[in-house]
């Protein structure tokens, strides 16, 4: 069993990360509130020195003179043991930071902030344990599995595991990775199909259009000239209307995604979305993951959780090398879409991966780059390799999972990429 630094969370970001918590569970559920909060409610003054003190961690130097007592002292235990110090005294005790050696210790610890936090905060806490006091390793235990609360960072983490996971632990493993997956597909899949599909159908836009088939918008829109006061209406000399679903293939799409460390909440993401894109006939979607090695996961696009233990986060990166597979494998560039997913830093050739994405552009390619495709924002990123693929007409920006089906649909009908305001 791995021991757990009881050393580790001091300084500024123990009060932030500390104060985070707290702040969010005491605001946003009412379960989070201490026994004694109750009697502070009609005190305002009381109620803030509370907070504070819960903030600050009841250490010499917090100056608030508060004494926590009941939920509130159990709610201060559990931000303690991740965030505390272990050199000041406390209430006659020591405040220290550490969950201890033991996996019980530590499964206790995880109901514990689950009771006083609401979800969003035990998900932030358990990702500041799994970084500051070496909680990864004991996620390769069954019950350790089952007691964290599963989120994209967690299924980050197991990838980068997976390696070293023991047999005794994968099938647990894939049901936590499963269980944030489906989830993922709920929230993201219909609208993904729905604004696709709408961009497939106009991107087939026919002038002499089936009944069935009007775009009426358009039609009206071009037809307002032959408007007839006398009978309230508009004569459509010209029909304008969209395509005819085809179960044929309208366009290809190529997901080419780096699996280095920093980009495990893309490559979750974006396994999601090749699975949903795969799912929609009228696509034709390939997987690429790449680091130093190139690996084609496009016959597991069926089960995204396959193309997940199929990833290997870590390692090297070769862009220049994946573009050439990417490129290799287009058959139909003028109705192709290649998205990239990189932090774009680079162990290949550079100049060879620019001229690889001017060649793919010139042959009639639309190419995406994006920074990430994650909630967070944009990560730490090549600028210099930014700037050279905006130069090629290809601009490089973090792009959130709600935006991507935007983006998508701006790739295939061949119109502006909808680049975020901040990036503009």
């Amino acid at each position: 069993m791995t021991t757990m630094d009881t050393g580790t969370g001091t300084g500024t970001g123990t009060g932030t990360a500390a104060g985070t918590g707290t702040a969010a569970g005491t605001d946003t559920d009412t379960t989070a509130v201490g026994a004694g909060a109750d009697a502070d409610a009609g005190d305002p003054a009381r109620e803030r020195l509370r907070r504070w003190r819960l903030v600050l961690g009841g250490e010499a130097a917090d100056g608030t003179g508060c004494a926590l007592s009941g939920r509130d002292a159990a709610m201060d235990g559990t931000l303690a043991a991740l965030y505390g110090k272990g050199d000041r005294p406390q209430s006659g005790r020591e405040r220290s930071a550490g969950l201890g050696a033991s996996a019980p210790s530590v499964a206790r610890w995880l109901g514990d902030i689950r009771t006083y936090f609401p979800s969003s905060v035990v998900q932030v806490m358990q990702r500041d344990a799994i970084d500051r006091l070496g909680l990864a390793s004991l996620l390769l235990e069954p019950e350790m599995l089952e007691a964290v609360e599963a989120d994209v960072h967690l299924v980050g983490t197991l990838l980068s595991l997976n390696k070293a996971m023991p047999e005794t632990t994968k099938e647990t493993a894939r049901a936590v990775v499963r269980k944030v997956v489906e989830d993922l597909e709920k929230r993201l899949a219909t609208r993904t199909r729905a604004t696709l599909t709408g961009a497939l159908d106009r991107s087939a836009r026919v002038n002499r259009p089936r009944h069935h088939d009007i775009d009426w918008n358009r039609t009206i829109a071009a037809n307002l000239r032959h408007y007839l006061p006398e009978y309230r209406t508009i004569v459509p000399q010209r029909l304008i209307g969209y395509g005819r679903a085809s179960q044929s293939v309208k366009k290809e799409v190529v997901l080419c995604i780096d699996q280095s460390g920093s980009m495990a909440a893309s490559v979750v993401y974006a396994s999601v979305f090749g699975a949903v894109l795969a799912s929609m006939r009228s696509i034709d979607t390939r997987l690429v993951v790449f680091d130093t090695a190139v690996v084609d996961l496009t016959d597991q696009l069926d089960d995204p959780v396959d193309v997940l233990f199929g990833t290997q986060l870590g390692g090297g990166t070769d862009i220049n090398r994946a573009l050439a597979y990417c490129q290799s494998q287009i058959t139909r560039p003028a109705e192709t879409v290649v998205v990239l997913i990189s932090d774009l830093y680079e162990g290949g050739i550079r100049n060879e991966m620019l001229k690889r994405v001017a060649a793919m552009k010139a042959a009639g390619v639309q190419f995406v780059a994006l920074l990430a495709l994650s909630d967070e924002g944009a990560p730490a990123y090549d600028r210099e390799h930014a700037a050279a693929l905006a130069a090629l007409g290809a601009p490089a920006f973090a792009c959130t999972p709600d935006l991507f089906p935007e983006v998508m649909a701006a790739a295939i009908e061949k119109r502006p990429i909808p680049v975020p305001d901040t990036l503009r």
